[in-house]
């Protein structure tokens, strides 16, 4: 009886079995490196602001779903080389992962539901609206 409850006290302080979680999808992957790369982006230009290359480098406002983040991808990974920056080296690489996961490996995955080029270079501030009864 009681190597009986010290296996089952022992089961209860193990805890739950641990679960695998599902592999990420292409959506979810893209999502993720957008995310990665807009916050890499505003991390450089908030530690090299007067980085002459830094400053001239193209924003990167990312929205999968827009259909201009493709060209502006393009546009980041052509602009000229930062010799003094390695984080731009870095950043590049994951632009570059990024358009080549958009354009190649999850191509029909990827549904765009606007053609705004503005929203990505003057992108709307985000804003919460309480409902009524938290106001």
């Amino acid at each position: 009886m009681m190597p009986r409850l010290l296996s089952l006290l022992l089961l209860l302080l193990a805890g739950p079995p641990t679960a695998r979680p599902a592999p990420p999808t292409c959506y979810s992957r893209m999502l993720s490196l957008s995310r990665e790369v807009t916050g890499d982006f505003q991390n450089l230009q908030a530690i090299e602001p007067s980085e002459p290359c830094v400053r001239y480098l193209p924003r990167l406002y990312l929205d999968i779903h827009n259909h201009c983040v493709l060209a502006k991808l393009r546009d980041f990974v052509a602009s000229p080389q930062c010799w003094k920056v390695a984080q731009v080296d870095g950043l590049k690489d994951k632009v570059r992962k990024l358009y080549t996961i958009m354009n190649s490996f999850c191509r029909r995955d990827l549904v765009f539901l606007s053609d705004d080029c503005n929203a990505l270079e003057y992108p709307m501030p985000v804003t919460t609206i309480l409902p009524d009864h938290q106001r």
